[in-house]
């Protein structure tokens, strides 16, 4: 077990180089970030001097080293655009993306699970058929449609909302909507398979045979089984809000790391983008690192697997 939780690490530290090595890469050979820092009147010689403050006249070797050294000393270099140092810029966004992430994930399982779970009872029924109907179609509009929709609604017509900020709560309404409600019917479509399948195994049809209750059938044989599954699409559900946070944050003006991502890429800063790209990466593969290891100690088969 314990070598299988170590190869799971060696494969993150490898994903989070990567990573950091190609967002480095491309930010430098897709143009220079200059021609969208200064005006285009600037004169030619505070442009040379600045690209040599910043080590942008260096070869891209020498640049990817250097920075590598200040990763290693826990410098992630400061913003091009104010010269505040970039991991407490970006840090100081992460708490509205989390309060946006976390309350968007409470709403995505708290509506997929229990209609994942009507949906598989009743196979092949009406209610089935609504849900997965239901399902898909959240699963399949954008989430810039969908924020404008809602925009439209709450904000325009009824004016119940704000249309977009974060100082309050209700600003924050939108937003979660937008991001639960898509990864909901990703998790009710999930749900339903997993549930399904552990329906048609034989201990299941024991249990129905010694007259246990549907209510602890349900929670007590088929949950702990069909929650296993859920548990590797967790890793890959995160990282698929992070990336539609991106999108939805700024549509409402939520002060997170998303809209902040979105600007800095529009701004060429790259040493917030480097961080950013850096932060993220980070957070999903520390997430399906933990679920690696949930998935071993949670299911006795990889146990006994990684043990043998």
């Amino acid at each position: 077990m314990l070598q299988s939780i170590l190869r799971a690490f060696l494969r993150a530290l490898v994903t989070l180089f990567l990573a950091m090595t190609f967002t480095f890469v491309i930010l430098r050979v897709s143009g220079d970030p200059l021609h969208s820092l200064l005006p285009i009147e600037t004169p030619p010689e505070v442009v040379a001097l600045m690209r040599q403050q910043w080590g942008l006249d260096q070869p891209l070797y020498i640049q990817y080293f250097a920075y590598l050294g200040h990763l290693l000393r826990g410098d992630f270099g400061t913003s091009l655009l104010n010269g505040q140092d970039a991991l407490t810029l970006v840090l100081s966004k992460v708490p509205a993306t989390l309060e946006l992430m976390g309350a968007a994930l409470i709403l995505a399982f708290g509506a997929g699970v229990p209609f994942g779970i009507l949906a598989a009872r009743n196979r092949g029924g009406l209610i089935d058929r609504f849900v997965m109907a239901l399902a898909v179609l959240m699963h399949s509009l954008p989430n810039f449609l969908i924020a404008i929709l809602l925009i439209q609604l709450f904000a325009v017509s009824l004016r119940i909302l704000p249309s977009g900020g974060g100082s309050t709560v209700a600003h924050l309404v939108m937003p979660v909507l937008v991001i639960g409600l898509y990864n909901a019917g990703i998790i009710a479509r999930f749900v339903r398979s997993s549930v399904l399948e552990v329906l048609g195994q034989r201990f299941i049809l024991a249990a129905r045979a010694k007259r246990i209750g549907e209510s602890a059938l349900l929670w007590r044989h088929i949950m702990p089984n069909a929650a296993l599954p859920l548990l590797t699409m967790l890793g890959f559900l995160v990282g698929g809000m992070i990336g539609g946070a991106a999108v939805v944050e700024s549509v409402y003006a939520w002060p997170g790391v998303g809209r902040f991502l979105v600007s800095s890429v529009a701004q060429r800063d790259l040493n917030i983008v480097q961080t950013i790209v850096l932060l993220i990466t980070a957070t999903m593969v520390t997430a399906n690192l933990m679920i690696d290891c949930l998935y071993i100690l949670a299911d006795p088969r990889l146990r006994h697997r990684a043990s043998a």
